[in-house]
């Protein structure tokens, strides 16, 4: 499993009707441990949520189902593979 760092920038006037059904999606895959954070950026511009997944396809093919982007709310979406080494959630090498 690897890391992704996932960046949206809001469509702003389409965000808050979208916002209930966004946030039960990631709810889910936090419940599945594929969301280990979540949440907007504190200018109300747009989020960031560290996701867990097999490979960058994987991944993909799972945040395309996000209402978010289905609905029109996501003006831009950036991936960036994340390889954490330290940290509380960093699982300790033996």
């Amino acid at each position: 499993m690897a890391w992704y760092l996932v960046e949206i920038t809001y469509v702003q006037e389409k965000m808050p009707e979208v916002r209930p059904r966004h946030r039960e999606f990631l709810g889910k895959l936090a419940e599945e441990g594929r969301v280990a954070v979540a949440g907007p950026l504190g200018d109300g511009s747009g989020g960031i949520t560290l996701y867990q997944a097999d490979d960058e396809a994987d991944l993909k093919a799972t945040i395309d189902q996000d209402p978010y982007l289905l609905e029109g709310v996501i003006a831009e979406r950036t991936i960036r593979e994340f390889k954490p080494v330290i940290g509380a959630w960093v699982p300790q090498e033996s």
